[in-house]
């Protein structure tokens, strides 16, 4: 029997995506067969901001690049060497593609892999210099290393039915859970999440779920401030003059967090009268400005090597003009990189399906179908408050 036909986004240059027949996936890499390796019928795509970066031509991304890290999805085949999953099984893909043989997956540095990229560490589906690896966000994907990767649900009819949740255990979610954790969150903590996209409400609502005694998010985009109002955050409105310490005191009766965590990454803006234009290394100088001595900085916001729209020379080069000077003195940690995503996807996949966190809730999912995803991204690039989770087939009950 032939296989099924395959669509897919398709990055197509310089703020413009499309949807467009693809090959269907095969049990391969390369000239080899895959045999650890299945294929899934995808269920759920996400859009993530990571993806705008390359749609807004702010890396070295080529043209006719299939998109989509955040995928979950259902075996429909599975190769020889594959044990302990089979046909049928619904199940999370982490974004970061991992051997699991090396040394850094052997650590749990699963982000940073050896062997699935020959340009550096680290791979991750339909993203530029990460390995070429064919995107999700379409109707077919092959996964390698499936034992290692996966995360099974326990039960396929649990999870359609808590599916908007469980969709973003792919990236976003452990993500801004990562980036409260190299932050330090804990109970009593406060907290600034830099960013009220996707990921920092994801950021915000784990700082909840961590025991956070207040978390206070800036923002530009009133919509996205009044979403993380929504589940019990402090807000402000980063377009306001005035000191970011002035604004904390107002809130905290203290002029520094314990915690911060950057989820607005390399396309920062200033703040203030300057909100309308881009300061790369902004976010970085307020994170070492306003964390108290001794204090963590957590930044899952991505920076690149290489910005080709990047406001001066050595910003092109991911070389930004920090205040490190007043990190050290402060004795301040930072964390930086991709998140290690099987380092937490199934405890939250716990606090899930137990009902400890609505996260779809607080990052206001909005299902699609694979033919609005440019509708998606154009909106998503406007500042919506929504994250936008791609439905393929129609399989997500309305």
């Amino acid at each position: 029997m032939s296989n099924p036909s395959n669509r897919g986004v398709i990055y197509k240059g310089a703020g413009q995506v499309a949807i467009e027949a693809i090959a269907f996936p095969e049990l391969a890499l390369g000239n080899r067969k895959c045999e650890h390796g299945v294929i899934l019928k995808v269920i759920t795509t996400n859009i993530c901001g990571s993806d705008q970066h390359m749609v807004r031509g702010r890396t070295t991304a080529e043209e006719g690049l299939v998109l989509g890290h955040e995928i979950t999805g259902v075996i429909i085949e599975t190769g020889r060497d594959v044990e302990f999953l089979k046909v049928g099984d619904v199940c999370s893909v982490p974004f970061n593609i991992a051997c699991g043989r090396c040394r850094n997956c052997k650590s749990g540095l699963t982000g940073i892999c050896l062997n699935v990229n020959p340009s550096r560490p680290g791979a991750a589906y339909g993203y530029v210099d990460m390995g070429g690896w064919v995107g999700g966000q379409a109707e077919y994907v092959m996964v390698p290393y499936a034992d290692f990767n996966l995360l099974k649900f326990p039960d396929a009819d649990q999870a359609m039915e808590k599916i908007r949740d469980l969709t973003l255990l792919s990236d976003i979610f452990p993500t801004g859970f990562h980036g409260c954790v190299t932050a330090g969150v804990g109970p009593g903590s406060t907290v600034y999440i830099a960013g009220a996209g996707p990921v920092g409400l994801a950021a915000a609502a784990s700082a909840h779920l961590l025991g956070a005694a207040c978390v206070v998010v800036g923002d530009m985009i009133d919509d996205r401030l009044a979403q993380a109002r929504s589940f019990g955050c402090e807000t402000i409105d980063l377009k306001q003059e005035g000191p970011m310490e002035d604004k904390l005191e107002a809130i905290l009766g203290d002029r520094e967090v314990d915690c911060f965590v950057d989820c607005v990454g390399f396309e920062a803006h200033g703040c203030g009268c300057n909100h309308g234009h881009e300061a790369p290394a902004t976010v970085l100088n307020s994170a070492m400005q306003i964390t108290r001595a001794g204090g963590q900085i957590g930044i899952p916001g991505l920076y690149v090597t290489e910005d080709p729209g990047a406001v001066d020379d050595a910003a092109k080069h991911g070389a930004l003009s920090m205040r490190f000077g007043l990190a050290w003195a402060k004795s301040h940690s930072l964390h930086t990189g991709q998140c290690p995503v099987m380092k937490y996807h199934r405890n939250l996949m716990q606090a899930i399906l137990f009902e400890k966190i609505d996260i779809a809730k607080a990052v206001n999912v909005q299902m699609i179908n694979l033919d609005q995803a440019p509708k998606g991204y154009a909106d998503f690039d406007g500042g919506a408050a929504k994250k936008f989770v791609i439905d393929p087939h129609g399989s997500v009950a309305a």
